[in-house]
């Protein structure tokens, strides 16, 4: 029989709806529940893709004996971390705190006010590895709850108040030191990993925000190298393109395979942002594989893109992706493409990968792609196809959809693919008709036609974001419209008046035991930094100092802890450098048609410190007519399309000469 979980559209929570575990989603019945039986909650989070997660449940959550103690217990609480992300971040911080590590599955056990007194990962059935076993601690908590529950309550405010301590943080009035962002640099460069690339060791994550920092900032090396060496490993699939959320050594060759939309969303800008700057064919070829493997395999019909990839199929980590030798033979059929693709892959009888063959980029990074590839590549996918895939998690978030968005409308202007701008629009009409409100503002997930939860700072301003660079690769100004709209949606329901920046969660939102600040840039950037660089772009584009003044406030909260931890505050440190540099707003009126050697000029480079307005091919009635400010009163020259060059609203002389603009531009 199907507990309560088999009415949600949660991919993770449906996963769990036959266990024997009487779980409920987060709500005010759970809640309730608790306070009713005077038990604990517990409170198990994870999400579709999650290895050890499915591990868990195969092992405790699916035996019948374990359920029950569970059930008896405790009121039994499921939540998918990527729809309840205000969830998760609450009881994430406390597993970190009382463990000094975190992960999934996070299980916490909570008292019914919500305030977690005891928190772990991952438990094994029996004890192993210096782990109790999950059901020692089900006894542990559960007799601690009758027998020292006074001693567990009095520890109530202080959890309260380290949960809420985020929230509380006040600007130090400090100035931002333009010296801080060469230090930032200075000290990623010492991070970075001199033979592997990337930065840290294992487990390996692939960093996007911070590869774009130090883009930005003109540091080629380290970022070149990071991106090259990811494009060559086996994080990186090899054959359908796509990259798998981290590996598990230093030199990226073993993934954890799960392929998260949000990785891939980041990385495609990153390595079109490598390419502007390298030339190097490499680093465009994998921004437009990425995309391509997310337009092929993640997008739904209605326009937004699935959330995530499983790990697994057919219950074995990885079984969809690795190869034997005899594999290979048998798909490739052709001696001589077998020795090309034996070689060029990398693939052993050994292999790398518990005796299979994890397929990577072997020899020399500059060595040229055989002519036999592209065959080999075919006949393997299509051998690939013929598997059993992977688990999808299907429900569509609105914050990961913004950031896929993005990547395609900044490709599809630079590379001139129309596909990429097409799907861009798609699913920018995707989440303001499907997940608008009546006010304004976004909702966080959708499946099956179906709209819910309230959405979070996050969804707001990626979509901020996202809607600016869409219109910037498009000139279409509903999307300029749609962005500043969600912008004062976003100022009011989000901002924090006292201390400035913006709470994770909208002043109407349902109340948890403490209303957080999402504050770092990892894994993806932060609610805060994201809003305070869309708002500085805004302010650009319109003029604005009210924009420009609420993301001033989100950096004096936050540079001071910036400042010594560049590897967490990757895109704050962007917005910063946007702020404090010189920054060119450019017009361009005219023609569309006529403009568009002086569009390529513009989009021929990276350049971080540009914001960039046009007609759509209407002329000089365009800029009479148009919402954006930063067209008005912008005029064709001699019936010739003009680019204007402006700082602050200050205009230099128009030109039509697209080696003019280049030469305004630097």
């Amino acid at each position: 029989m199907a507990n309560a979980l088999a009415n949600e559209t949660s991919p993770y929570l449906l996963q769990h709806k036959d266990n024997p575990v009487d779980w409920r989603p987060w709500g005010p019945d759970a809640l309730a529940a608790a306070r009713e039986r005077d038990v604990p909650l517990l409170i198990s989070i994870g999400y579709s893709a999650c290895h050890w997660c499915h591990v868990m449940e195969r092992e405790s959550f699916e035996d019948p004996q374990t359920a029950a103690l569970m059930n008896e217990r405790f009121v039994c609480i499921k939540v998918d971390r990527e729809e309840r992300p205000d969830v998760d971040a609450i009881y994430m911080d406390a597993v970190q705190a009382m463990t000094g590590h975190g992960g999934w599955p996070l299980n916490a056990f909570a008292t019914p006010e919500q305030v977690p007194f005891y928190a772990g990962t991952y438990f094994p059935p029996q004890p192993r590895h210096g782990l109790p076993s999950w059901r020692q601690v089900l006894e542990a908590i559960s007799d601690a709850w009758r027998a020292r529950r006074d001693e567990i309550l009095a520890q109530n405010d202080r959890i309260v108040a380290h949960l809420s301590a985020g929230a509380r943080l006040a600007p130090s009035g400090a100035m931002v030191d333009p010296g801080l962002l060469d230090d930032a640099v200075d000290s990623l460069r010492m991070a970075a990993d001199p033979v592997n690339g990337g930065f840290g060791s294992a487990p390996k994550f692939p960093q996007a925000s911070v590869i774009e920092l130090l883009l930005r900032r003109g540091e080629q090396t380290v970022a070149l190298d990071a991106l090259r060496a990811m494009a060559r490993g086996g994080i990186h699939d090899q054959l359908g393109g796509g990259f798998s959320r981290y590996t598990v050594d230093a030199a990226w060759v073993v993934p954890h395979f799960e392929k998260m939309l949000y990785d891939n969303a980041l990385l495609a800008r990153a390595y079109l942002h490598g390419w502007q700057v390298s030339g190097d064919p490499l680093l465009r070829q994998v921004c437009e594989d990425t995309l391509d493997w997310a337009l092929r395999e993640m997008r739904g019909p209605e326009g937004g893109f699935h959330s995530a990839l499983d790990a697994d199929s057919e219950g074995v980590e990885g079984k969809f992706y690795v190869w034997s030798l005899a594999e290979l033979r048998s798909a490739l059929g052709d001696d001589e493409l077998y020795d090309v693709a034996v070689a060029w892959y990398g693939a052993t009888v050994a292999g790398n990968f518990e005796g299979l063959n994890i397929l990577v980029r072997a020899g020399s990074a500059s060595a040229a792609e055989p002519p036999e590839l592209p065959e080999i590549r075919r006949r393997l996918l299509a051998a690939r196809s013929t598997r059993v895939r992977p688990g999808l998690d299907d429900k569509r978030l609105t914050s990961w959809n913004a950031l896929m968005i993005a990547a395609l409308a900044e490709a599809g202007a630079v590379l001139e693919r129309d596909d990429y701008l097409d799907a861009a629009r798609g699913t920018a009409s995707f989440l303001l008709d499907s997940l608008a409100t009546s006010d304004g503002r976004l909702l966080r997930s959708w499946k099956d036609g179906r709209a819910t939860l309230p959405g979070y700072l996050e969804d707001h301003a990626y979509a901020l974001e996202a809607l600016l660079t869409l219109y910037e690769a498009t000139f279409e100004e509903r999307w300029f419209t749609a962005a500043r709209a969600l912008a004062d949606a976003t100022i009011a329901h989000f901002a924090d008046a006292e201390h400035g920046g913006f709470f994770m969660t909208a002043d109407d939102h349902e109340q948890l035991v403490a209303r957080r600040k999402d504050l770092e840039d990892t894994p993806i950037p932060s609610g805060n930094s994201a809003a305070a660089f869309g708002l500085l772009r805004l302010a650009r584009l319109t003029g604005s100092a009210d924009y420009e003044r609420e993301a001033e406030r989100v950096i004096a909260l936050l540079h001071p802890l910036a400042a010594g931890h560049a590897m967490a505050f990757a895109h704050l440190l962007a917005a910063i450098d946007f702020q404090l540099g010189e920054v060119h707003e450019v017009a361009i009126v005219g023609d569309r048609a006529a403009a568009k050697p002086l569009e390529r000029v513009v989009r021929a480079k990276l350049r971080p410190h540009v914001v960039l307005a046009g007609g759509t091919g209407e002329g000089d009635r365009d800029a009479e007519a148009s919402v954006v400010p930063l067209l008005e009163g912008r005029h064709a020259v001699g019936g010739k399309p003009a680019a204007y060059v402006c700082e602050r609203f200050a205009c230099r002389a128009p030109v039509t000469d697209p080696d003019a603009l280049a030469e305004l531009l630097g």
